[in-house]
C-alpha cells in the first residue's frame, strides 16, 4: 500500500516538470513552434539557482534568477534560430540543448560530470503554490491580445503579418516566457533532489516533454496539466510490472496518440464544458 509521503513525493516531481510543460505548451500549443532544447533552460535554472543557494541566496530568489537566465540565454538563442522555419528551428533548438549539457559536463566550474549539490527547499506545497501562479499566468497571457497573437501565428503566419503582427517578436516573447518556466522548473528539480549532474538533463528528457504536451492536447493548459500528471505518475504506479512497466507504459501513449490524435482535451479547456452545460441548462429554461 502506497503512503501519504510516496504520493505526496510523486505529485511533487510531476508539479516541478508541469511547470516547464507549461511553458512548452505556449511555445508548441499556442505558438506553433517545437522545441526540442528545454532540457538546456532547465539546466540552466536548475545550475543557476543551486550556486545562489549554495552562496547564501534565498531559495525563491534563486529561482526567480534561474528562471530569468534561462530567460536572457532563450533571447540569445532565439535572435539566432526563430528565422528558421519548421524542422530547422527543431534541429536548432535540439543542438543548443545537448551543447548545455557537454558544457555542463565539461566545465569544472558548474562541478562537471560529478555534478552539484545543494540544500533541499522544495516541498510539495511550495510546487504546488509556484504551479497555481504559473497556470494563472499563462491563462491570463493566453487570453489576452498577445494570446491572440499568439494563435493566430500558430495559425497561419503570413496573414499574421500581413494584418500587423510583428511575428519574430512575438516567437521571440513566446520562447523567452517559455524558458523562464522551464528555468523555474529546474530551480525546484534541483532543490527537491538535492543533487544535480548534465545527464539529467539529457535530450530524453526534452522529448517526454513534448510528448506530454502533445498527449494532454495542443493548445490547451488544462490537457498540459493532465499529461504532466498522467505521464510522470504512470510510471510509478506500473512499477509493480518491473522491466515491463516502460513497455506498458510507451504501449498506453501510443495507443491513445492513435485513438485521440488530437490529445486529450483537444485544444479545449476543463471550464469550456462547464459553459457548454450552462448554456444547455439556460436553453432548456428558455423552452
Amino acid at each position: 500500500m502506497w503512503s501519504v509521503e510516496y504520493v505526496l513525493g510523486i505529485m511533487t516531481l510531476a508539479g516541478i516538470f508541469l511547470m516547464t510543460v507549461l511553458g512548452l505548451s505556449l511555445l508548441t500549443g499556442f505558438t506553433g513552434l517545437f522545441s526540442f532544447g528545454h532540457a538546456g533552460f532547465m539546466a540552466i535554472g536548475a545550475y543557476t539557482a543551486a550556486m545562489l543557494t549554495n552562496s547564501g541566496v534565498n531559495f525563491y530568489a534563486a529561482l526567480l534568477c534561474g528562471g530569468i537566465a534561462a530567460g536572457l540565454t532563450s533571447l540569445i538563442i532565439g535572435r539566432l534560430t526563430l528565422n528558421l522555419k519548421g524542422d530547422y528551428f527543431c534541429i536548432a533548438t535540439l543542438g543548443f540543448g545537448e551543447a548545455i549539457r557537454l558544457l555542463l559536463d565539461n566545465v569544472q566550474w558548474f562541478g562537471g560530470a560529478r555534478g552539484m549539490a545543494c540544500g533541499y527547499y522544495t516541498n510539495f506545497w511550495n510546487v504546488v503554490i509556484v504551479n497555481v501562479i504559473g497556470v494563472i499566468a499563462l491563462a491570463f497571457l493566453i487570453h489576452s491580445r498577445h494570446g491572440r497573437n499568439f494563435v493566430a501565428i500558430r495559425e497561419e503566419e503570413l496573414a499574421s503579418q500581413a494584418i500587423g503582427i510583428n511575428t519574430f517578436k512575438y516567437k521571440m516573447i513566446s520562447l523567452g516566457i517559455s524558458a523562464i518556466y522551464a528555468g523555474i522548473s529546474g530551480g525546484l528539480l534541483a532543490h527537491y533532489l538535492t543533487y544535480i549532474r548534465p545527464l539529467m538533463f539529457q535530450l530524453l528528457v526534452s522529448q517526454e516533454l513534448t510528448i506530454i504536451v502533445i498527449f494532454g492536447g495542443l493548445g490547451s493548459i488544462s490537457g498540459s496539466v493532465i499529461g504532466a500528471i498522467l505521464l510522470k505518475s504512470l510510471p510509478e504506479l506500473l512499477r509493480q510490472f518491473a522491466q515491463w512497466r516502460l513497455v506498458i507504459y510507451g504501449a498506453a501513449v501510443i495507443f491513445i496518440m492513435i485513438s485521440r490524435p488530437q490529445g486529450l482535451m483537444g485544444g479545449k479547456e476543463i471550464t469550456d464544458f462547464f459553459k457548454k452545460k450552462n448554456k444547455s441548462k439556460g436553453e432548456v429554461k428558455a423552452q
